[in-house]
């Protein structure tokens, strides 16, 4: 295998990188399905955006269960997106737009069409192929009922049984997530063996970093035991007592990874951390842990702005602690659209534009998921049965799951599929009125939101760097707030429901249209945000 050396001249802590959800984002060969051509079709698209480089998510071989959170085999390329020659090519395209690409690792569990799990059911009790998973035996005299109480992220409990080799019904295996996701034991050495054999072969591809998914889970309790009564199924870590998350154990795994990592200069890792406090968030970014960790409370925050600065407050607290840059996003692929959240329609879409502006002016890096940059809202018409989500299926038709932000991008014309494919049916079912929301109806409208993306990542060049954990808070009206950078530049945010004035000074760029001069300022209208240099 030919390297493609991973950057090592680019910094991190001041990226702009693009979140591509692979199969929503271009079908290069018609399936319906998007895929790595379809990728390297569009980097000059990337490079039309203006960022730096881009976060892909599983591509890995996969049956598709969770949508390649289910990976079979670490190091392949799912034929859906292409093959390892593809992915290739991409770097090497992305590389030469001096873009870096990360992508997904998927070390917490593996599909149930992994070799290791074939063979351990195929193995028995007591194997020591059951060993590299959590196989337990039930409770209750014929074993009918799950070994602890640990729920699902998916809906229903964490075990799912099985049927031994000669009929009968047989012992329990561990899935935080889908069934179809049986958990690795983190204990076993061949765990941390494979994975280590996984880094390299995609770090000598020339792969830059990874984006490692639940790393605040890889490691349990030895004795399994129930969680109280009263704990959430949810995967953020609000509760000290719920053991499916945040172990001890889990820094040993990380550590290991770094170690890894280390050995390719340039290349980083950025952790998927739900855990709430500061102080435990700031332990996986320790030197020998993770470079880099996701932040979510601005992604949560509602549309207020004292919502809004303490999520920017917490989120800095903890890079301050760990002395790692902050990561900023207002939407992946697991969450409802900013548009959607902050009130759809011209409101939502006035909204998402003020808090862009809000996230380009924080130091740190920015993730943007794709479709951000076109004021996509999450569509929650689909058709029951065209969901593919399990969230669907394990909550009893009860929740949607994720489907409505994994809807594929809208390029160009004015009905379905819009130049995603040349399929008359895409694997989620696109609406008819995202024809107004396309790049081609975008890209020359100045007022549009993709020109505002391309505006301010372009002028928010000139100060993202260098890293500093910090801001200055200004004095503002109440629903307002404003802080500038360390080269003067002053970000203000207009939540309330009335206009207020600005100080007098140069307008860099406002999210929406401003109010006239009254006086000596500008009018700063709800809604709106705006970069500015006071005099």
């Amino acid at each position: 295998m030919t390297a493609s050396p991973a950057h090592s001249t680019r910094p991190w802590e001041d990226m702009v990188l693009y979140q591509i959800y692979p199969r929503s984002f271009a079908d290069a060969d018609g399936d319906g399905y998007g895929d790595l051509q379809g990728v390297i079709d569009h980097v000059g698209y990337l490079e039309l955006l203006g960022v730096d480089g881009v976060w892909l998510s599983p591509i890995m071989r996969s049956p598709g269960a969770d949508h390649g959170y289910d990976v079979s085999d670490p190091r392949d390329v799912d034929p859906l997106f292409g093959d390892v020659e593809t992915l290739r090519r991409l770097v090497e395209e992305l590389h030469a737009a001096q873009m870096v690409l990360i992508m997904d690792l998927v070390p917490n569990h593996t599909s149930v069409e992994h070799a290791w799990f074939a063979a351990a059911v195929e193995a028995g009790p007591g194997s020591p192929e059951r060993e590299r998973y959590f196989f337990r035996d039930g409770l209750g005299d014929d074993g009918s009922r799950p070994p602890n109480n640990w729920p699902s992220v998916f809906g229903g409990p964490a075990w799912t049984r099985i049927t031994e080799a000669d009929g009968t019904p047989g012992q329990w295996y561990l899935h935080l997530f889908a069934p179809e996701q049986p958990d690795l034991d983190w204990s076993h050495p061949d765990v941390g063996d494979d994975l280590e054999r996984t880094l390299r072969f995609w770090l000598d591809l020339g792969v830059d970093g990874f984006r490692i998914d639940v790393a605040h889970g890889l490691a349990k309790p030895d004795d399994l035991a129930d969680l109280p009564d009263d704990v959430e199924i949810a995967q953020l870590v609000v509760d000290e007592r719920d053991a499916r998350w945040d172990r001890p154990g889990v820094h040993d795994v990380h550590r290991r990874i770094r170690a890894v990592v280390d050995e390719y200069p340039g290349a980083a890792t950025f952790g998927e951390v739900w855990v709430g406090p500061a102080d435990r968030f700031a332990r996986y970014l320790r030197p020998d842990e993770l470079h880099f960790a996701f932040h979510f409370p601005l992604t949560g925050a509602p549309f207020e702005a004292g919502a809004v600065r303490e999520a920017i407050e917490a989120t800095l607290e903890a890079s301050r602690i760990a002395d790692s840059a902050p990561t900023w996003a207002l939407s992946n692929h697991d969450v409802v659209r900013e548009v959607t959240r902050y009130g759809n329609g011209a409101l939502g879409t006035a909204r998402a534009r003020a808090m862009l502006l809000v996230e380009l002016a924080l130091p740190g890096i920015t993730f943007i998921y794709e479709g951000s940059e076109l004021g996509l809202p999450s569509d929650f018409s689909i058709p029951h049965d065209r969901l593919t989500d399990p969230t669907w299926e394990r909550s009893g038709h009860a929740e949607m799951g994720r489907d409505h932000c994994r809807v594929p991008m809208p390029w160009e014309g004015t009905q379905p599929p819009y130049g995603f494919s040349t399929a008359d049916r895409t694997w989620l079912p696109m609406p008819g009125d995202w024809g107004p929301l396309t790049v081609e109806a975008q890209l020359e409208d100045a007022d549009s939101t993709l020109s505002l993306y391309r505006a301010a990542i372009e002028t928010g060049r000139s100060w993202r760097g260098p890293r500093t954990a910090s801001v200055e808070w200004y004095g503002a009206p109440s629903g307002c707030l404003a802080f500038r950078r360390d080269n003067g530049v002053v970000c203000a945010l207009n939540t309330s429901e009335r206009s207020v004035p600005l100080p007098e000074g140069e307008v860099i760029l406002a999210s929406g249209p401003l109010d006239p001069h009254t006086g000596a300022g500008e009018i700063l209208p709800p809604d709106t945000a705006v970069w500015m240099r006071p005099r």
